[in-house]
């Protein structure tokens, strides 16, 4: 397997905007929540990561329904880092008016808007919005082809059942470089890789339990569908949950009573038994909870790096109520020592090896 060169790859960090604890122990409100985001996403930006991804949920325990709202704050205080959803719920929403909103934020950021499309992990928004579950497939495949015509930033002509039909329409504002940044999230559905495929969008695989090699055949699904359909196969991404703090057990403390009662709390509602501590400690040591010192994350994430041969990497840095003031010190570490680590592993896999090594 090629691991992409280093110098490639991005290093991103999401969040769903949940409710965390200050320094009293006390939950922020969700206006505090949004602000505390948005003070994370200005510090990784000066901290050197590549993407901030927020996203959309429409429950107590989360504070973002609105990613490119947000987005649009954090855009005219920062220079350089990408703004991204994680995932923009298309199927409860109207392709034309996200694109709208996506393309307002790329003006207001100097083209650094970016959409990643996505079906959700939760439903609230079905119903909240007046959609019917029961055409959950046929709304995301309707609405994605499109938005798939959209990008194109030409008049559109479109028929379909979910929306009314447009007649050579045109959206406005248009963006600066004529076409929008623009991924599909997927969780584990072969049929969602292949979509991606068809429409030549970028993938971003969402890795929430188990080791990450067992994703390895949707990338390779990803680039075979992408030959079939003669478009372009884009670097994968990955997205998964962590945390850094100073040590590993300082991150591995911290995070666990918060994590708990988030995973128990939607648990509860899916028919999941309650997490136990060694499921939570053996998530972190093989599956893809990146849990630990800057060491210890970059570690792992540059084998997961390597075992799906991504161009890109996110982590979701917050879980549940963890207090802010860590979740500021996570995301710190996270970008000057976590991300210049990776690429010093992932580099050194660059090097060719020296002719004595090559005797030997």
């Amino acid at each position: 397997m090629t691991t992409p060169a280093s110098s490639g790859i991005q290093f991103g960090l999401d969040t769903f905007g949940d409710i965390p604890v200050d320094e009293n122990g006390e939950l922020l409100s969700h206006p505090e929540a949004i602000r505390q985001v948005v003070e994370e996403a200005v510090l990784a930006d000066r901290v050197g990561v590549d993407v901030i991804a927020l996203g959309e949920h429409h429950r107590d325990d989360f504070a973002i329904s609105t990613p490119e709202t947000v987005l649009a704050g954090i855009a005219t205080r920062t220079e350089r880092i990408t703004l991204a959803s994680g995932v923009t719920v298309l199927s409860s929403d109207d392709p034309v008016r996200v694109f709208q909103r996506f393309a307002t934020v790329d003006a207001l950021s100097n083209g650094r808007a970016q959409v990643i499309l996505g079906r959700g992990s939760f439903t609230e928004s079905f119903p909240l919005f007046g959609y019917d579950l029961a055409d959950y497939d046929l709304l995301f495949e309707e609405k994605i082809q499109l938005f798939a015509e959209l990008l194109a930033e030409q008049p559109v002509t479109w028929q379909g059942t979910t929306r009314a039909p447009l007649q050579d329409a045109d959206v406005y504002p248009k963006t600066a470089s004529g076409r929008l940044d623009t991924w599909v999230g997927v969780g584990g559905s072969p049929q969602s890789v292949v979509r991606a495929a068809h429409y030549g969008f970028p993938l971003m695989l969402a890795i929430i339990g188990g080791p990450p090699g067992r994703f390895a055949p949707y990338v390779d699904l990803y680039r075979r569908a992408a030959a079939q359909f003669g478009t372009t196969a884009h670097p994968v991404g990955m997205h998964s949950h962590g945390f850094v703090a100073e040590t590993d057990e300082e991150a591995v403390e911290t995070v666990w009573p918060h994590y708990k009662a988030s995973r128990d709390r939607i648990g509860a509602q899916r028919g999941w038994s309650p997490v136990r501590r060694q499921d939570y400690e053996a998530e972190i040591a093989e599956g893809s909870l990146y849990i630990g010192s800057p060491d210890t994350v970059a570690r792992r994430i540059a084998d997961a790096v390597r075992t799906l041969d991504v161009g890109r990497f996110d982590m979701v840095y917050t879980s549940g109520s963890t207090p802010a003031a860590a979740r500021m010190r996570a995301v710190e570490l996270y970008g000057t020592e976590v991300v210049p680590r990776v690429r010093e592993l992932l580099a050194a896999d660059d090097v060719p090896a020296s002719s004595s090594e090559v005797t030997a």
